[in-house]
């Protein structure tokens, strides 16, 4: 490894010091700004003058207070004399006494001359106009700002680049293949020429307004959310002209200094995940510096009693806050959980351990902490250690936790056996208390609510299918074909709740109550956002067993988002995917360029595949594919 880099935080502005006339001219019962500063001046010096001795003495645990007929002084520690008969009494006269009536006198002597200087600097500021001690301040406030300014164009140390995935690949041999893959490239054209012209620099786009979007999770600024997002999938594609725009977009106008309050999570998988994989496919060192300027700015929401991080930070401020509405002012396992890739990755390419250590302090401290049922729960205290709320998913609150576990090992070469170990624990747990299979033969995965099964599987755990078979082999007792065979169980009824509703689109979740199976009951969750997961874990499963009915359920779902999501402004999600005239949310979310559309992508493969050594290459929270450091 490199030498760590010292990355500075960015400059803060100091607000202005208002110097302007006194309230009252003529009949004055305030003092002056100039009198107000002398004041301060003798103030400072008499601090200094009765305190200035602790800062030149040395560690105060060697010290010892002594009456020597003047005022009360601090002088070195004397260890008591062999054979002493009262071990308690220190000796200041006999051999050492000559040292330290010197090193008393020189401290005197240097109080003394500070609180001379001090005195000076007071008579000299008398002696100034408010103009000169105005113009003084503001040369100072400049000089700040410009060493600031200095310190964050540091470039960071060069480490060598990793082999490049790249797309190096040429055409699919199949004619069929090669009109399927050119039309999920036009699809990302659609969304992308969309975003450039309408919502370019805004986090999201709007296709039905034709405007920007944003939600609360990227704070109150335009940091460009799809275009970050976006640019390994425009890479993969070929879509180079289009890159090159993203990455002007981010030379220029990507800044992180900005009063914002953002969501850790969200920001990391889309930001750094999106900048670090941008990097590894282009070379292009801005993406490398953007994510650790980023990095840096989400170091302070670990700033907690536990070193478990707050769910939002301020990039400006600093300042760490949980959602309102988590169990107890938790944080949550699925964002807490899910920053071990980048920030390992964020280690690898500057040499500073810091990142490494925040998220493996995380894992030490889970893995000592009680589980109940062998579970994990979805909510953290981060103030007290404890757990929040006895709920555990792999959808929503939880997914993504088990996901890095899984790709920790896999990134490490296989050789980080403690998130193996973890990722199985949990897997076991979640076999035995979690997954069942319904009445109609249907294997789901529900949520464990306060020690009773929900019969409920959302979208996002529908992830988990493509978990178990990249996870199978290596798993314990050599059970590979058992999770092959779980994964494919998954994807069925996960295929199966795309297959029963109108528009061939799963809804956000889905219910095995009684008759209803893999429905979604209440309105509030027939809605479908342009989600990947689904169309994940069919890639994951042809990619393992070349069985072609999951690439021909990919291709059915990229058929439906292209009939009824597709707008003349991009593509929008519906509200309810049983209506066979669905109703727009008008939303272009970042992950259905990043994610989504990457994934279809996959299942027309050139030549070679986009990922050649596949074995060496994961995807991490936000489908980026990578290979390991």
């Amino acid at each position: 490894m490199t030498t760590p880099a010292l990355l500075p935080l960015s400059g803060r502005r100091i607000p202005p010091l208002n110097l302007g006339p006194p309230s009252f001219p003529h009949h004055r019962a305030t003092l002056r700004l100039s009198e107000k500063f002398i004041l301060l001046l003798i103030l400072s010096a008499f601090i200094t003058l009765c305190f200035g001795a602790f800062f030149f003495l040395p560690d105060s645990s060697k010290h010892k207070r002594f009456d020597l007929g003047l005022e009360d002084v601090l002088i070195p520690h004397v260890d008591a004399g062999k054979g002493a008969k009262n071990p308690g009494v220190f000796l200041i006269h006999g051999p050492d006494e000559h040292r330290h009536r010197e090193e008393e006198e020189r401290l005197r002597n240097k109080i003394r001359a500070d609180h001379e200087k001090a005195l000076e600097e007071a008579k000299e500021k008398l002696k100034k106009s408010r103009e000169e001690i105005r113009a003084e301040i503001q040369t100072e406030k400049n000089k700040v700002v410009q060493e600031m300014k200095t310190k964050e164009k540091k470039p960071l140390p060069a480490v060598p680049i990793p082999n490049l995935i790249g797309t190096h690949g040429g055409e699919p041999e199949d004619n069929d293949l090669r009109e399927k893959r050119e039309k999920i490239k036009e699809m990302m054209k659609h969304a992308w020429d969309n975003y450039r012209i309408y919502g370019w620099g805004h986090n999201e786009l709007r296709p039905i307004a034709r405007k920007g979007h944003s939600t609360n999770i990227f704070g109150s600024s335009q940091m460009g959310a799809t275009i970050v997002d976006a640019l390994d999938t425009l890479y993969i594609m070929g879509l180079h002209d289009e890159f090159r725009d993203g990455q002007k977009w981010i030379e220029n106008n990507l800044d992180f200094s900005v009063n914002s309050e953002v969501s850790v999570f969200e920001v990391n998988i889309r930001f750094i995940g999106g900048l670090l994989a941008a990097y590894y496919l282009s070379g292009e060192e801005i993406f490398k510096i953007k994510a650790v300027q980023l990095a840096e700015k989400l170091l302070p929401a670990f700033n907690t009693p536990t070193g478990i991080p707050w769910a939002m930070v301020n990039l400006k401020s600093g300042v760490g806050r949980n959602w309102g509405w988590a169990s107890a002012g938790s944080s949550i396992l699925a964002e807490f959980g899910t920053l071990h890739m980048e920030f390992v990755h964020l280690s690898y390419l500057t040499g500073n351990p810091i990142y490494y250590k925040k998220v493996m302090h995380i894992r030490k401290l889970l893995q000592k902490m009680d589980r109940p049922n062998g579970l994990y729960p979805n909510y953290l205290n981060p103030r007290t250690g404890r757990w929040g709320q006895y709920h555990t998913s792999v959808g929503g609150l939880g997914d993504s936790f088990y996901e890095y576990l899984l790709k920790a090992w896999l990134m490490s070469d296989k050789t980080d056996h403690e998130a193996r170990k973890m990722y199985d624990d949990a897997i076991e747990a979640i076999e035995k208390h979690l997954i069942r299979k319904s009445r109609g033969g249907l294997t789901f995965i529900g949520e464990w609510k306060n020690g009773h099964l929900e019969k409920k599987m959302g979208h996002l755990a529908c992830f988990a299918g493509g978990m178990f078979v990249l996870g199978a082999d290596g798993s314990r007792m050599d059970q590979a074909g058992h999770y092959l065979e779980l994964g494919a169980e998954i994807a069925r009824t996960c295929h199966e709740s795309y297959d029963r509703t109108a528009l061939k689109l799963g809804p956000e979740s889905f219910k095995f109550d009684g008759a209803v199976e893999a429905v979604a009951v209440r309105q509030a969750e027939k809605y479908y956002i342009l989600r990947p997961e689904v169309i994940e874990t069919y890639w994951y499963l042809w990619r393992f067993t070349h069985d072609p009915r999951y690439r021909e359920w990919g291709w059915e779902a990229a058929l439906a988002i292209e009939k009824y999501c597709r707008v003349t402004g991009g593509f929008s999600g519906v509200k309810d995917v049983y209506s066979s005239t669905p109703t727009h949310d008008d939303v272009q979310q970042s992950f259905f360029l990043a994610e989504t559309l990457k994934r279809m992508e996959f299942f027309c493969p050139r030549s070679t595949p986009a990922c050649p050594a596949w074995e060496n290459c994961h995807a991490d929270g936000a489908g980026r594919t990578w290979e390991q450091p």
